[in-house]
């Protein structure tokens, strides 16, 4: 398996996040791709720079303009330390110019715990960029990657950040193998929370399949998306209740595979998220270390070549262990 990850992939670094009434510690932070690295999981290569154009497949330009300047905009508005959106247009977002970056973060976020700090764009570009270097060496043959993408990515849209997501890595990956001549590829997400940027992106493309196992969004972040109802042709959501161990878990990615399998798929992307232990600070699944092995075995029974891109996963201390657990069966393949 060859891994990709590029050292300024660190320079987002937010100092907190609001959420729950409250500033906390931000939860995605650079450690997490430390405790990654430090478990032995291999030796990973930079990206190649790739530049805007397989970003620019998914996203608005309006919105990458506005990544690329908004913390500096921040600063020209008297204003210090991350930029944070307060205020957002409920009803819809019209389209014109806004004067301030009040408005135009707003304008572009889904949330109040996403900041854009002096790093965030250079980190979100490379973490796009590993992710693309990982799609084109299982296009030229390998049988699986991973790319540590931190930033993650899934619950960015066209043109709206969130969830600490501001590039989606897995639509970049899959526009970037649709480009070189793939004809159909399956993503499927298994953090704990929904991928609705990547539902949003792709819903009613026949060319991807998009499936997502993730607590019920009647409880649990993003809300609004990820419901069983919004299920097309190309789209399967498999919701499930907080405190769901592997027992119950299993099924649902049975279920998630077998309709994967049934549309023969050419090319895998996995949005693995690490956010489904049991000791996660912000979720509420109780799989074990053990368990990402078992997934990740059922996964590769597809015998499909296969992209891992990072999502969440937020126990530092366990992150580690259990992301050199589910790589295994690509690095070291086992029977089921």
């Amino acid at each position: 398996m060859r891994i990709f990850w590029d050292d300024r992939q660190r320079l987002h670094a937010p100092t907190g996040e609001f959420f729950n009434g409250a500033m906390h510690a931000a939860a995605e932070d650079p450690a997490r791709v430390a405790a990654i690295l430090e478990a032995g999981i291999g030796e990973p290569e930079p990206p190649v720079d790739q530049g805007l154009g397989p970003i620019l497949r998914v996203h608005d330009s309006g919105y990458v303009e506005f990544l690329r300047a908004a913390h500096s905009d921040w600063l020209a508005a008297g204003r210090s330390g991350d930029a944070f959106p307060y205020t957002f247009p409920l009803v819809g977002r019209r389209s014109r110019n806004w004067d301030r970056i009040d408005a135009t973060i707003g304008h572009y976020s889904f949330d109040t715990s996403t900041p854009i700090g002096p790093g965030t764009w250079e980190a979100a570009y490379w973490s796009a960029q590993t992710a693309i270097a990982a799609v084109d060496a299982v296009l030229n043959g390998v049988p699986a990657s991973f790319g540590l993408c931190r930033p993650p990515g899934h619950h960015a849209g066209r043109d709206y950040c969130g969830g600490y997501c501001y590039l989606n890595n897995a639509a970049i990956a899959a526009e970037f193998g649709l480009a070189a001549g793939r004809n159909r590829i399956a993503i499927l997400d298994v953090d704990y929370h929904h991928g609705n940027g990547t539902q949003d992106i792709f819903a009613g493309r026949d060319e991807i399949l998009f499936a997502s196992i993730h607590a019920d969004p009647r409880t649990d972040y993003p809300f609004y998306w990820g419901h069983a109802d919004e299920n097309g042709p190309n789209v399967l959501n498999l919701p499930l209740a907080r405190g769901t161990g592997w027992s119950a878990y299993e099924p649902a990615l049975a279920k998630a595979i077998d309709w994967i399998s049934e549309q023969a798929p050419e090319l895998l992307i996995v949005c693995y998220g690490a956010d489904t232990h049991e000791a996660d600070p912000i979720s509420h699944f109780q799989l074990r270390t053990g368990d990402y092995a078992s997934m990740a075995r059922r996964i590769a029974s597809l015998g499909l070549p296969t992209v891992i891109l990072l999502e969440g996963g937020y126990a530092i201390d366990a992150l580690g262990r259990n992301s050199a657990e589910f790589l295994s069966a690509w690095s070291h393949p086992r029977p089921l």
